[in-house]
Parts: C-alpha cells; structure tokens; sequence
C-alpha cells in the first residue's frame, strides 16, 4: 500500500519518485494449491472469494513478504455471468469484485504491519472472455463474437472493479487483438490506469494476429501505461518485450507462466517448468519495467525476481 507521500503507479512508471523495475506477484492459483485449497471448479481461485476469502488475502501476503510490489487480485475469472451459473445473484457478485481488490489491500496492511517497506499496489485483474468460458478458449481467442459484444461484457465488471479503487485494471491474458479493441473501448472514462496484457505464441498473438499489430492497439490510448504479455512462455517474452516497447514507447509489463502447458481437457498443467531468474536481466535491458509470473510461478521465484532486479540497480 501506498502512502500519500508515495508514487502511484503510474508516477513510478514514468519515473516519478523511483525508476526501478516493479515486481509483480506470481500465480494466484499455484499459491492456493500449495495451501490445500481445490481449485478444480469452473471458477478457479475466484471460487474462493466466497468461501474462503482469508486464503486470498494470506496468498497475497507470500507475495509481498517475497519482495512483489504488485498484488494482481483473484478476480480473473470472476464474472457475472459465472457467478450467475452458480446461483450467486448480481448483487451479490458485485460485492465479490469489489472483495478482491479489498483482500489485496488488506494483505497490503499486514505486509507493512510485518514490516514490509517496498512500495505496495493493487491490479485488478479482468480476464478475457474466454475465461468464464472456462473450456481453454481464453487460449486460442475468436470467441465468433464482436468487439461491440465483447465491450458489452466487459464494462460492467470493469466499472465495479474501478470502483473499487485499484491501483491500476490489469487487462491481461488477452489471446486476441479484437478483445483488446474491446476493452480499450470499456475502460474510457473509468477513471483507473490500466495495463493491457497478450498472452502469445512466438511473434504472434494466441489467435494469430502480429504482435506489432496487437500492441499499436494501445498506443496512444491515455488510460494505457504499460504494455506487454503474460502467461505465455518464458522464451516467447524477449521478442515480444522488444516489440511492445518500440511499437508503444510505453513501459513494458511481462510476466510468463512456468513454461508449461495447460490441457483445458484435464485442467492441469503438463510438461516441465523453463522459467528462470536469470531470464529477467535480458527482459529488463530490453525495455520490462514491471515483471512478475504468472501460473506456476511461486513465491520462491518472485524473491529471485526482487533480488535479481535489486542486483541490476545497484550495478548500474
């Protein structure tokens, strides 16, 4: 959490009051598993929300105490539309979003209260379309739907999260150029910074579309501060960080998942882990200035990120 003396966010990207590299948490849900909590649920870890909220706050703790600056919150798959599928009413389900940014700020509060000084945000997740889908679309993109129908979906959850006051709305895992068009669109007006985020396969987005393409997108949208992927392979990042950042001129946010593969079919993760530290000095000198993991990357590699930016500092 910040004070009001601090940066926010967007000060600190553009190098108000520090230009040190931002490190973001790690994967929500490998931090629940790890914790004993079942996830085996169309909701995933925003399931949790509603039954067991103090796990949340206590997974976002290990990410501070690791040295994140970020908390992303557990509202990824958190949509109306799914908590309606569950029986959970509107009403209700607004309460949840806004839940999820509070858990946050409340594992902000004990960080510093446990003596944590790194300066402490909060993203608010919203993922893609796909997502509440919850069948590996969020993967491929080109849902047969329009950009005017994706913003449809997506501005009532965005205003009830802005709402709630994050540091910034993480627009993140977009597999698609259209659904970044789209929310685009749904975040005008709302008052809160937001990144925007692909998820990609080499130099293109998961639905096929050139990340120069994709990322021009964002370009001289204001509400935009930074730029770039998550949740794609660790080898994919270097090429993609390069781009965002000659396309754009603005920061660039990575932070990949372990390098394994989701089967949406056995929803679990298959293969062997590629991630590793040594990875963020390459990132940082191509342009990253907010780096993190997404799915299977832990605590324990979110501290090797803090300390390997920390090196870069004192180095240069």
């Amino acid at each position: 959490m910040t004070s009001d003396t601090s940066p926010t966010l967007a000060e600190a990207l553009a190098g108000t009051g520090t230009t040190d590299t931002v490190v973001l948490d790690g994967g929500m849900s490998n931090q629940l598993e790890s914790a004993g909590h079942d996830l085996s649920d169309e909701l995933w870890s925003a399931r949790l929300l509603a039954e067991r909220p103090e796990a949340i706050t206590q997974a976002h703790l290990a990410y501070f105490e690791a040295g994140a600056n970020v908390a992303i919150t557990s509202s990824y798959q958190a949509t109306f539309e799914g908590f309606a599928r569950r029986g959970i009413a509107r009403e209700r389900a607004a309460e949840l979003l806004g839940l999820s940014v509070e858990l946050a700020r409340e594992a902000a509060r004990q960080a510093e209260a446990k003596g944590v000084r790194q300066p402490l945000w909060v993203a608010a997740s919203v993922g893609p379309y796909g997502a509440m889908l919850a069948d590996g679309s969020e993967y491929r993109g080109r849902y047969g739907l329009s950009v005017a129908e994706l913003e449809r979906f997506h501005r009532p959850r965005l205003e009830v999260l802005a709402a709630a006051s994050p540091d910034v709305l993480a627009l993140e895992t977009l597999p698609d150029a259209d659904e970044a068009r789209a929310l685009l669109r749904a975040v005008r007006g709302l008052g809160v910074p937001a990144w925007l985020s692909y998820s990609v396969a080499g130099d293109r987005t998961r639905a096929g579309q050139p990340l120069e393409e994709a990322f021009a997108l964002a370009a001289d949208a204001d509400e935009v501060i930074a730029v770039g992927v998550n949740c794609c392979a660790p080898d994919d990042v270097d090429g993609a960080v390069e781009t965002a950042a000659r396309v754009t001129g603005k920061p660039v946010v990575v932070y990949p998942n372990s390098g394994e593969a989701w089967d949406a079919e056995a929803r679990a993760w298959t293969g062997r882990s590629t991630f590793t530290v040594e990875q963020v000095t390459g990132w940082e000198r191509a342009g990253a200035r907010l780096i993190g993991g997404c799915c299977r990357v832990g605590p324990r590699a979110i501290a090797g990120i803090s300390e390997a930016v920390k090196s870069t500092r004192h180095s240069a």
